[in-house]
């Protein structure tokens, strides 16, 4: 691990730490405004939808320039948003106005974050050999995952009633924020610019692409045979196919925590979002114990995928703290120890057969298509006033049942393609794209 790998870390936790605290923030505004139960997961829906418009156009981008200083200025949009965050009280006088503007900024920074993805996650490819690639991901995705714990916990500490008091009186930020969600969001503008900073510090990789295509038509024509190029290759459909899963499910379930410590604990927001910063504590424990695992074994630890199904369900029995929080870093550490094998696979398959910037905008416009499915559904449920408990039932049975299918359907490409093993490891990029040409 070089330099400049640690740079990108340091950039990336920071941007998802104040990713994770806005999110809270924007919870809060919405709750100041009375905006109904459903409005919150919609918000996430706009934010996801982000990820799928631009699919076809953020891997040209992110391929086009060096990828830190694409970080640099995708992180800019991200903090664009957090200002427009911060003046809704300003751009409408009524709660419904001011509820607009909360979901177009908080869509603009998913706009920043889609835009940012590709060149986090390809640049790793770039800066590490193929055998490190797991290592790498154990690290980055550990990190990651710390920063959704730092970010949950602080944007529930910033919303604190105490929190909140010291900030706008004892600080002086009353001047400036007329609520807890505005001197919260004021903090969480500071973490972003911490994150650009470190930014243009990330040094160029040396790794140059072909010239990349501008047209839009064009480039929606190739975006789709990327797609099938992915989904065609027996080892990246099954790591495509379990991170879609995890990262649309994952996203629902964040929400359903938070429902769920109202509704079965009787916790207030603040509390509830400990709840997820627990879950992601277990997950970092499990990506660290998952960077032991070599790439060549990647594909072993699909099972655990279908036993945290089965470990959701025990949220409608737990009562005591103790109890609470074991389950959830059992659930958190469970997925963790999966997904990150499987991305680091995806990973290694995409840059292989596509490019960085290209293979991991396929990945996100899956993972966050399957967001919104999860995301919208969810809030459907909501809408018809289904218990939460139903709704854990459902998305623990339905995790349990792919993960399933996915080990079934994995076993049966190894048996029609004995040789697929040998093709994990494989040097080169773009292989798919020069046989099209060719």
């Amino acid at each position: 691990m070089n330099r400049g790998f640690y740079l990108v870390m340091a950039a990336q936790a920071l941007s998802s730490v104040a990713d994770n605290a806005l999110l809270i923030a924007a919870i809060a505004l919405i709750d100041d405004l009375q905006g109904p139960d459903w409005m919150v997961p919609l918000m996430k829906w706009w934010f996801a939808l982000a990820y799928v418009v631009l699919a076809a156009f953020v891997g040209a981008f992110s391929d086009s320039f060096p990828k830190g200083r694409v970080m640099f200025s995708t992180n800019a949009v991200k903090i664009a948003g957090c200002i427009l965050m911060f003046l809704v009280t300003f751009l409408a006088n009524s709660a419904g106005g001011q509820l607009t503007w909360v979901f177009v900024a908080y869509t603009l920074v998913g706009v920043g974050a889609a835009a940012y993805s590709p060149a986090k996650y390809g640049i790793i490819t770039e800066m590490l050999k193929p055998e490190l690639l797991v290592k790498g991901n154990s690290w980055i995705e550990g990190l990651t995952v710390l920063s959704i714990i730092v970010g949950t916990v602080l944007g529930g500490v910033l919303i604190h009633p105490d929190v909140s008091h010291f900030l706008m009186r004892d600080l002086g930020l009353s001047s400036m924020a007329y609520n807890r969600a505005e001197a919260a969001i004021l903090v969480i503008a500071l973490v972003y610019l911490a994150a650009a900073l470190f930014n243009l510090m990330i040094p160029k990789t040396g790794m140059v692409y072909p010239k990349q295509e501008t047209r839009p038509l064009v480039l929606l024509s190739t975006f789709k045979r990327y797609v099938v190029i992915l989904w065609s290759d027996k080892l990246g459909q099954i790591s495509l196919a379990v991170t879609t899963l995890f990262w649309g499910v994952g996203a629902t379930l964040q929400l359903i925590v938070i429902e769920w410590g109202a509704q079965h604990l009787g916790y207030r927001l603040d509390q509830s979002s400990i709840l997820m910063g627990v879950t992601a504590f277990g997950t970092v424990i499990g990506a660290s114990l998952a960077g032991r695992v070599p790439l060549r074994r990647a594909l072993s630890v699909l099972p655990m995928g279908a036993v945290m199904g089965l470990m959701v369900l025990f949220m409608l029995v737990v009562k005591s703290t103790w109890a609470v929080y074991t389950l959830l870093i059992v659930i958190g550490a469970l997925s963790g120890y999966f997904v990150v094998p499987m991305n680091a696979l995806l990973q290694h398959r995409g840059h292989v057969l596509l490019s960085a910037g290209h293979s991991i905008a396929v990945q996100n416009f899956n993972e966050q298509s399957n967001i919104l499915l999860m995301l919208g559904l969810y809030s459907l449920m909501l809408w018809l006033n289904i218990s939460i408990y139903v709704i854990i039932v459902f998305f623990g049975l339905l995790v349990t049942s792919l993960m399933l299918f996915f080990i079934w359907w994995n076993r049966y490409n190894h048996r029609v393609n004995p040789d697929l093993p040998q093709l994990i490891g494989q040097e080169g990029y773009g292989t798919a794209l020069h046989q099209d040409n060719h």
